[in-house]
């Protein structure tokens, strides 16, 4: 049975684009492979949370993943810091990986030029953490987004280059996993871009969030004029607009509007109505699981500390052939 990782910094709140993205694909995927699902806690220390924000951001993101249909009883559901073999692995993987490769990674330079006072190690070195996360599970596959892409990259890379350097067959190659030709890429709000929490609350429409705030977080949604002659191309906000609707309505619904942009009586007003509904609908049932989780310590807990068990076992068993490899082994 192949093995799948996935996991999500505790950044704040799931939205749109973290379910269409990574989380449907692992729903998808949790009953047919061995399956292990993380909340990345080390990663977010690029940015220095405050240690109760942390600790809030943890709990919250596992009861919204949880909500999201995440079963702890078929995948290892686990906090990344309750894994201590992938900061070893991390170590390892770091002596080969070159300084130049992570400064050309594209994820580096867009959150140096957004925060140039924090440029610190932690996020060069992202790319290397990320593959720690894969490779001490030997994972196969890895469900990611359109903009992980560039790190799954980095991750074939030092797996092969453990692999030529040490004349080994020890670490896969693991490939990205969707269930489209194309990795999901969903749009934010703003028009262009891409749906997350960095860009922005009005950016993205989280699972949380009450109809009232979807219904107005759409309604804000960028748009053009309007078409002025029979189907001519849409420009990217309006291309965007309709991306969120595929990803909400029903076919029948998407075709009306399609209709009626091409043949240029399309109102946008009426549209982001309709989406906003559509919006609710499908988000209404995740937003009571998450409230009803998000009390329940003993559950969270629970699961937490099953999901570390299960991961260890892959984590130890990696970890100690990796460093026989090397050669590093007690006398």
């Amino acid at each position: 049975m192949e093995t799948v990782v996935s996991g999500i910094r505790p950044t704040g709140n799931l939205h749109l684009g973290n379910y269409f993205g990574a989380v449907k694909n692992f729903l998808k995927m949790q009953n047919d492979a061995n399956c292990l699902f993380f909340v990345a806690d080390y990663h977010s220390l690029t940015t220095h949370p405050h240690p109760d924000n942390l600790n809030a951001t943890v709990k919250q993101v596992l009861a919204e993943y949880l909500a999201c249909g995440l079963n702890p009883d078929v995948s290892a559901i686990y906090v990344q810091s309750d894994l201590p073999e992938v900061a070893e692995l991390f170590l390892l993987l770091n002596m080969i990986a070159y300084t130049g490769e992570l400064e050309r990674s594209v994820s580096f330079k867009e959150k140096i030029r957004k925060d140039p006072d924090n440029v610190n190690a932690g996020l060069l070195t992202y790319p290397v953490l990320m593959a720690s996360d894969i490779l001490i599970h030997k994972a196969a596959k890895v469900p990611v987004g359109k903009d992980q892409e560039q790190h799954l990259e980095y991750t074939r890379n030092y797996a092969n280059r453990f692999n030529h350097l040490y004349g080994v067959e020890f670490f896969p190659e693991p490939v990205a996993y969707n269930f489209g030709v194309n990795l999901v890429k969903v749009p934010g709000l703003d028009g262009s871009g891409k749906m997350g929490k960095s860009e922005g609350e009005g950016n993205a429409v989280f699972l949380k969030d009450e109809p009232d705030v979807i219904r107005k977080k759409v309604m804000r949604a960028v748009t053009d004029s309007g078409p002025t002659e029979p189907n001519q191309k849409k420009p990217e906000v309006i291309e965007n607009l309709f991306t969120l609707m595929k990803l909400v309505s029903s076919d029948d619904t998407v075709q009306h509007f399609e209709d009626s942009y091409n043949n240029c009586s399309i109102r946008y007003g009426d549209m982001k109505k309709q989406v906003a509904e559509d919006m609710n609908i499908f988000v209404a049932p995740i937003r009571e699981k998450i409230k009803e989780i998000s009390s329940d310590d003993k559950l969270i807990s629970k699961v937490v500390k099953e999901g570390a068990e299960k991961a260890r076992e892959s984590g130890r068993k990696t970890l100690s052939e990796a460093r026989k490899i090397i050669g590093i082994r007690s006398f």
